[in-house]
């Protein structure tokens, strides 16, 4: 009988201690996929054919752009459109959203509030007007009624040269609504990025807009993507946007939505 109590007993443990095994193992392998790294991005899908709405999916440029980031650095991530100030406002607290993609300039003022990656597209803004305008540069719209997107470098612009409190500088949510207001007579100009701009012609030709790039007034800016202050992300996403940008995947997106060759040497040059 008592030969038998040891043998139990033996058993016993060595169930006990196989159980226990077990049981760690399984908990390694849930921690380790809950550990797993994956960055939530979010977006203003209003600037077409950066990043725009298509019924429930956002899609563009950027949207292509980031996948093929995200894929060489090898991370997971997710992709929500949440309006332009949510975002600015999200990303720079950095708790829900710890990027921001949404053709966001790289500007010096910017830069204290917010790290940016690499620049990874040259763009700049663009005057739009209907047929007909006396309009022809961007001095020429100091007593003109202007519609544009608050908190954009559009905004920065006109604002030097309207005046920060001008009546007639007209700031709205999203681009989409300034050019509604012009559509419909409440302004006499648009000024927002050349790529939203050219977009929206082509899509209206019937609406007769004329387009004016005035590279004297209006400098070359560069997009980034926006991280809140001493982000890590940095560090892990830059090599893969310059891989991206070398290895012929960029050129390859900037063509589906451009029609045309990018201009990788100034981009690669930017700082």
């Amino acid at each position: 009988m008592k030969i038998k109590s040891h043998v139990l007993m033996s058993v016993f443990i060595s169930f006990v201690v196989i159980a226990l095994v077990g049981c760690g193992a399984n908990n390694s392998k849930a921690g380790n996929e809950s550990s797993a790294e994956k960055i939530k991005f979010a977006s203003d899908a209003s600037y077409a054919p950066m990043e725009y709405m298509d019924t429930d999916k956002i899609k563009g440029f950027d949207i292509d752009f980031i996948k093929a980031v995200m894929e060489e650095a090898g991370i997971d991530y997710d992709l929500t459109n949440t309006g332009w100030e949510t975002m600015l406002q999200s990303v720079k607290q950095g708790t829900e959203y710890q990027a921001g993609l949404s053709s966001v300039s790289i500007t010096d003022e910017r830069k204290e509030t917010y790290d940016y990656s690499i620049p990874y597209f040259e763009s700049t803004n663009m005057i739009m007007v209907k047929e007909g305008s006396d309009i022809k540069n961007a001095l020429n719209l100091k007593d003109k009624v202007v519609a544009i997107q608050g908190a954009t470098t559009a905004d920065d612009l006109m604002s030097g040269i309207m005046g920060v409190d001008n009546p007639n500088l007209k700031r709205f949510d999203s681009n989409a609504v300034a050019l509604m207001e012009l559509n419909g007579g409440g302004a006499d100009a648009v000024v927002a990025d050349i790529a939203i701009v050219r977009e929206y012609m082509k899509n209206n030709p019937k609406q007769k807009l004329v387009g004016i790039v005035d590279t004297e007034n209006f400098g070359a800016e560069y997009y980034g993507i926006l991280y809140p202050k001493g982000s890590e992300l940095k560090a892990k996403l830059d090599p893969a946007i310059k891989k991206v940008l070398e290895n012929g995947k960029y050129a390859e997106i900037y063509k589906t939505w451009f029609g045309e060759e990018p201009n990788l040497d100034s981009l690669l040059n930017a700082k």
